[in-house]
């Protein structure tokens, strides 16, 4: 890859459109980001990092292409731009607290800061208060927008017409919440989970387990398929890891993501080869992680508005 890769990303609804300018500091990880070009994707907002936004980024290569290069991101100037094995783009815009090392890939263009900074802001108070979603734009610098979602072909046929669905449901959902989510945050619970008929709790649950599936279970697992070990353990360590963080998903009402898990595990035995077993966690892991995307923008942050971090005496 050159170094004249230019990007724009645009948030319509906002107004605002910054360019960055792809770099060599980790060019495979550009590459992967330059091939998925034009996409869309639901904007998201750092919690606990500080001021940091991400989405995710319709790129299955983003969860195995290896770093060269890797940043404090806390050191690197504001407008920097990340690509990260959690399918993440993500763009410094200020402070940052949390001592992470993070893969760069390029930087926004200084004149452009200020109108990234505004951005951050907006998208903030959308995750953080109003809930209304806002869709980031990511294309090539003078080319049109678009979208698609790749679709990675597998061998057995049932188990290519599972991830057919799979695929469907993901872009179903890419860009609008999905309603077993939205059913969930409105207290709308089929199985009754909730002691006490609480709904927090339940939320905060579904939060922890679905970040990890996606991230640490399917991501992980393709990592180790790539890794060369051999299918009886991937075979075991899928099933170890992905059952039962699935399955209670279902049961808070997640009743899709524990049906693909479930067809999905029925059907482990007649995968024989590493390429359809990392193609059939590839479209796992980014359905998860979609799915992680929305529940992270439904969430009441707000409900601990009260709670404020207190300055700690050296």
């Amino acid at each position: 890859m050159n170094e004249s890769k230019r990007v724009e990303i645009a948030w319509p609804d906002l107004g605002i459109t910054v360019r960055a300018d792809l770099d060599q500091r980790n060019p495979a990880l550009a590459q992967c980001l330059w091939d998925a070009l034009p996409y869309r994707s639901l904007q998201g907002h750092a919690l606990v990092a500080g001021y940091h936004l991400y989405h995710v980024a319709p790129a299955h290569s983003l969860l195995y292409t290896p770093a060269e290069y890797r940043v404090d991101r806390r050191t690197v100037p504001d407008g920097t731009l990340f690509c990260s094995r959690l399918q993440h783009l993500g763009i410094k815009y200020g402070e940052l607290t949390e001592p992470m090392n993070a893969t760069p890939i390029g930087q926004i263009v200084e004149e452009d800061i200020e109108g990234l900074v505004q951005a951050g802001h907006e998208v903030w108070n959308s995750v953080y208060t109003t809930k209304k979603p806002i869709i980031a734009e990511v294309r090539r610098a003078g080319e049109p927008s678009g979208h698609q979602l790749p679709r990675l072909p597998i061998g057995d046929p049932e188990l290519n017409r599972l991830i057919a669905e799979v695929h469907a449901e993901t872009q179903r959902i890419w860009l609008n919440p999905p309603q077993e989510l939205l059913d969930l945050h409105q207290g709308r619970i089929p199985s009754g989970a909730g002691s006490y008929e609480t709904v927090l709790t339940t939320l905060l649950f579904v939060n922890g387990e679905t970040r990890p599936l996606g991230y640490s279970c399917y991501g992980g697992l393709v990592r180790a398929a790539l890794d060369g070990m051999p299918m009886p353990w991937l075979r075991q360590m899928t099933r170890q890891l992905a059952h039962t963080p699935a399955e209670f998903l279902g049961y808070c009402g997640l009743d899709t993501l524990w049906d693909f898990t479930q067809r999905m595990l029925d059907g482990l035995e007649r995968v024989d080869s590493h390429e359809d077993f990392i193609s059939v966690m590839a479209h796992m892991a980014l359905y998860c992680n979609c799915l992680g995307g929305w529940n992270l923008h439904l969430f009441p942050w707000q409900a601990g508005d009260h709670l404020r971090r207190e300055p700690v005496l050296a």
